[in-house]
């Protein structure tokens, strides 16, 4: 069952993401979609595997619509601190790599944190070990575990939990 899930939502991903990329819209293009869609997802090697860990109920369509808004507002502010720091005349950065503490169980909520960390400016997802995240950071402003995990990964995962564990 958990297989034929992962399997639907790869093939929705894909066809949602064939849609978007042929608008306008018209019968033709979006059956065409669809078949190609359908003959990757049953395809052994494409990894659909993990999708399976997404939650689709109510709530968690709820959290990834918050998800999203946090995250932009995330990448705004990075972007924003970034520009600072690079138009500053004395350039105030201070990087390091700090050690990350996670609370997620799933793969697909390790990578999805580990993508939002990396995608935000000023941090990079170096390592993941066990429940440990290394991020690399430009101005390291906790070197404690618990203080970076706070800064960093704390606004991603509160979502990320109840959207996929």
């Amino acid at each position: 069952m958990r297989t034929l899930k992962a399997k639907m939502l790869g093939f929705l991903l894909l066809w949602c993401a064939w849609l978007l990329l042929t608008s306008p819209w018209n019968e033709q293009e979006a059956v065409a979609g669809a078949i190609v869609a359908a003959l990757i997802v049953i395809l052994p090697w494409f990894p659909t595997s993990h999708l399976g860990d997404l939650r689709i109920n109510p709530k968690a369509i709820v959290y990834m619509v918050a998800y999203a808004l946090v995250f932009l507002k995330a990448l705004v502010l990075s972007n924003l601190d970034v520009a600072f720091r690079v138009l500053h005349p004395r350039l105030p950065i201070a990087p390091g790599i700090v050690r990350v503490r996670t609370t997620l169980r799933t793969p697909l909520g390790r990578l999805l944190l580990a993508n939002s960390i990396t995608l935000t400016p000023g941090t990079i997802t170096v390592e993941m070990r066990g429940e440990d995240v290394f991020v690399h950071w430009i101005k390291v402003a906790s070197a404690d575990p618990q203080g970076a995990t706070e800064a960093i990964v704390s606004d991603f995962e509160k979502y990320l939990e109840v959207i996929c564990g």
